[in-house]
């Protein structure tokens, strides 16, 4: 396989040959990356809009929305270009740079966990070797954004949600961390790459699914507590806090919490995918060639093949999380707080020991 800085070099060798200086082609080759990383993150994210609604229109029989474009494609621009020339307010009372700082505390670390996301073969944007630890530590950062939110507004009902969210956070990381390093022992690395390519051995016999049934079913229960959706969406809940962390935000700021919630569901997705689907593999022989020695036609067509079996497999749990959301009612703060600490962290943590055990067996 080729490496993700052998990749880098052929672009910047790209830029050099069209005559650009060394200087603006490596300029050109930090800007590229951010640009792709918003672009596939936005559009993930306005399909995950349409789809839940539609799909939430379907188990309450209703029709959704069609007008705005076909099917009603565009409704999520349409709600976005309205949030965006809202009036920005702040609380005359609270505190202006938490306030503002909290909803960018949320989004950004969401947009940088995308860079270790393997779309395809050699389609990533920085191969690191820590990939797995670089997205648990990202996914820590975005509870203090909420609780900066919530103590920013000086309202009660904020205060309430941000405690809710890093709590859910602290409760739901534990046993998440845990699953990862469950496979990460099996996969002998911490490299989103080399997870994926340890399960390409047998085809779908080799996904990690099979081997870690329990720790799949703790990492979803986890990663949906740390995407705060339903049931488990108690730092917002409307019913007992108005709106949560969100109660005095409007505007674009509103529109950050909107946004960060479907990325971190998307990027959710995709290491669900990565980690225990097989990523961008599937059993079929024309995915074992050597890509190295084929046709630049047919390279091209695995590239698309893989990125299209990589958001199938993703879009697939996102279905399965918006059916749930429309489907079971919310638990109450203190039903969470045991789900995550009496349940899930001793599952995974067991879950754990023995994969250790098994793998010192082994070796």
């Amino acid at each position: 396989m080729i490496s993700s800085i052998n990749f880098k070099e052929r672009i910047i060798f790209f830029f050099e040959s069209l005559g650009l200086p060394a200087i603006l082609s490596k300029f050109l080759w930090i800007c590229i990356p951010i640009i792709i990383v918003m672009l596939i993150a936005t559009l993930g994210v306005l399909v995950i809009v349409w789809l839940e609604r539609k799909i939430s229109a379907g188990v309450q029989q209703r029709i959704g929305p069609e007008y705005a474009g076909p099917l009603g494609m565009i409704q999520a621009l349409a709600d976005g270009l309205k949030l965006l020339l809202k009036e920005d307010i702040i609380p005359s009372r609270g505190d202006p740079w938490l306030f503002s700082i909290g909803p960018g505390l949320v989004v950004v670390p969401v947009f940088l966990s995308y860079l270790v996301v393997p779309l395809g073969h050699d389609l990533i944007l920085e191969n690191i070797n820590v990939g797995i630890l670089f997205w648990i530590a990202l996914s820590s950062i975005a509870p203090m954004g909420l609780l900066m939110a919530g103590y920013g507004s000086n309202n009660k009902y904020s205060f309430l949600g941000g405690l809710r969210a890093a709590a859910q956070s602290i409760s739901y990381e534990i046993p998440l961390a845990l699953c990862v390093l469950s496979v990460s022992l099996l996969s002998d690395s911490l490299s989103t790459v080399d997870i994926v390519e340890q399960q390409a051995k047998y085809g779908i016999l080799s996904w990690n699914i099979w081997r870690q049934p329990i720790g799949f079913i703790a990492f979803l229960i986890a990663s949906l507590a740390e995407c705060e959706r339903l049931p488990f969406d108690l730092p917002e809940a409307e019913e007992e806090l108005v709106a949560g962390y969100q109660t005095e935000y409007c505007g674009i700021k509103f529109g950050l919490f909107y946004v960060g919630s479907y990325l971190n569901l998307l990027v959710s997705s995709l290491f669900v995918t990565i980690l225990y689907l097989g990523g961008w593999n599937l059993s079929l022989p024309i995915f074992n060639l050597d890509l190295d020695n084929v046709n630049i036609f047919l390279n091209f067509f695995i590239a698309l093949a893989g990125i299209g079996i990589t958001l199938l497999k993703s879009y697939l749990f996102i279905f399965l999380s918006i059916l749930t959301r429309w489907t079971l009612p919310r638990v109450r703060m203190d039903q969470l707080l045991d789900l995550g600490w009496k349940f899930l962290l001793p599952i995974s943590l067991g879950n754990l020991l023995i994969t250790a055990s098994f793998q010192l067996t082994l070796s």
